[in-house]
C-alpha cells in the first residue's frame, strides 16, 4: 500500500520537532494551487456568454451558495468564503488522489480530522458569540419531560463532541477503501495477465467511475453538515 505512504521529500527538524515537507505537504500545496489556478483563470476574462471554464467556476460557486442558504439560511452567507474553500479544497484533493501515482491527502485521518475540527470549533465560538450562554440550551431539546432532560443533555453533548469525529472519519474511511479497492483488482490484473486479466479490468473500470462519484459526494457532504452544523449555531429556536 505505497500510495498511502508518508514520506520526506525535505527533512526538517525544529527543537526536536519533526516538521519536515513531505509528500502529503506537497500535494496539499498542489490542490490549494491548483484550485486558485482554476478560479482565478476562470474568471480573469470574464465574458458576458460565458466558456467553458468560466461556465464551470460559476456552476461552482452556485452550487456552494444555494447550499449554503437552503442549509443555513441568508445569514449563513456571510461564512460562504470558508464553505467554499473548504469544498473546492476536498473536491480537488479526491479529484487529484484519482490520478495515477498522486498522492489523496484526503486518506489520512490526521488531514480530514484537521479540517473537521476546525469545523467544529468555528461553529462553536459562532454559536456562544451569537447567542451567548444560551447555546448550551442547544443541549436541552424543548419540550422534553424533564425527568428525562438529564439523560438527553448527556446524549447530546456526546452526540456533538462526536461531530468532528464522524466527519472526519467518513471522508477518510470512503477514500481510503475506494483506493485501496482499486489497488486490489489492480493487483488481479497483473496477477491473471492477458487472458484472465479482463474481468477485474472491466470491474477496475466501473469501480474508477464510481470512485470519482464518491469523490464528488463526500466533498458535497462535508460541505452540507458543515452548514447544517452552521444553521444549528444561527438558528437555534428554529
Amino acid at each position: 500500500m505505497h500510495q498511502f505512504e508518508i514520506n520526506r521529500i525535505l527533512p526538517l527538524n525544529i527543537g526536536g520537532i519533526d516538521v519536515s515537507f513531505t509528500n502529503s505537504a506537497l500535494f496539499m500545496v498542489i490542490i490549494v494551487a491548483a484550485v486558485s489556478l482554476f478560479t482565478i483563470a476562470s474568471m480573469s476574462g470574464r465574458a458576458l456568454v460565458p466558456g467553458r471554464m468560466q461556465s464551470l467556476a460559476e456552476l461552482s460557486y452556485e452550487f456552494v451558495a444555494n447550499m449554503v442558504r437552503q442549509n443555513a439560511g441568508t445569514e449563513g452567507m456571510k461564512y460562504f468564503p470558508f464553505i467554499f474553500t473548504l469544498f473546492m479544497f476536498i473536491l480537488f484533493a479526491n479529484m487529484i488522489g484519482m490520478i495515477p501515482y498522486a498522492f489523496t491527502v484526503t486518506s489520512h485521518i490526521i488531514v480530514t480530522f484537521v479540517l473537521a475540527l476546525a469545523v467544529f470549533i468555528g461553529v462553536t465560538i459562532i454559536g456562544f458569540v451569537k447567542n451567548g450562554v444560551g447555546f448550551l440550551t442547544l443541549f436541552a431539546p424543548s419540550g422534553a419531560p424533564m425527568v428525562l432532560m438529564p439523560l438527553l443533555i448527556v446524549i447530546e453533548v456526546i452526540s456533538y463532541l462526536t461531530r468532528p469525529v464522524s466527519l472526519s472519519v467518513r471522508l477518510f474511511a470512503n477514500m481510503l477503501a475506494g483506493h485501496t479497492m482499486l489497488k486490489v483488482f489492480a493487483g488481479f490484473v497483473v496477477m491473471l495477465g492477458f487472458v484472465g486479466g479482463w474481468l477485474p479490468l472491466a470491474a477496475m473500470v466501473a469501480f474508477t467511475g464510481l470512485e470519482v462519484l464518491v469523490a464528488f459526494l463526500q466533498a458535497y457532504v462535508f460541505a452540507i453538515l458543515t452548514c447544517i452544523y452552521l444553521n444549528d449555531a444561527l438558528h437555534m429556536h428554529h
